[in-house]
């Protein structure tokens, strides 16, 4: 199991993966943080939904973001080991996010990159050509994908369960 937020190899300190949360697919390989993690831990991220927030009215709403399937997904991510203490090493992982489908731009600006089943096996291979992982890294087709309001209770981790992605009034 991995931790949500990347620590680079060369971090000093781990708290910075509280910030390395998401990766920009525009700016993955080059960017400090992520570009050896992109060369050499490429992961998936496995789930059947995500969240976001989308503000109107200066009130934000948070939307449950899924496949029109409900199966579960895979998510381009990236991980990495850092091991600088005399605890085991901590391993982490962050999601790649891309410019939002014309649907989910309604609601928000970005959007995790979503891989079906061949294009995942071809992300997690060892030895790609750059140039071909980059060109993975795009929106998903609208088509395939549902959002709708949920409850507000998603923002506290300790909420737990299938309400959480019931249609909100």
């Amino acid at each position: 199991m991995l931790k949500w937020g990347l620590v680079p190899f060369w971090a000093k300190d781990a708290a910075i993966g509280a910030r390395m949360i998401n990766a920009r697919a525009e700016t993955v390989a080059q960017k400090p943080a992520f570009r050896q993690a992109f060369k050499r831990r490429r992961c998936v991220i496995l789930a059947d939904g995500f969240y976001e927030w989308h503000a109107e009215d200066g009130r934000k709403t948070p939307y449950f973001i899924s496949l029109k399937t409900d199966r579960p997904f895979a998510m381009a991510g990236l991980w990495e080991s850092w091991d600088k203490t005399d605890q085991p090493p901590l391993e982490t992982c962050a999601i790649i996010t891309t410019t939002a489908s014309k649907s989910i731009g309604k609601l928000h600006d970005r959007m995790p990159v979503i891989l079906d089943a061949p294009t995942a096996t071809d992300w997690i291979q060892a030895e790609r050509d750059p140039d071909a992982l980059i060109a993975m890294l795009k929106s998903y087709d609208d088509e395939d994908i549902q959002a709708w309001p949920v409850n507000r209770t998603v923002n506290n981790p300790a909420n737990q369960g299938p309400t959480l992605i019931e249609r909100a009034d």
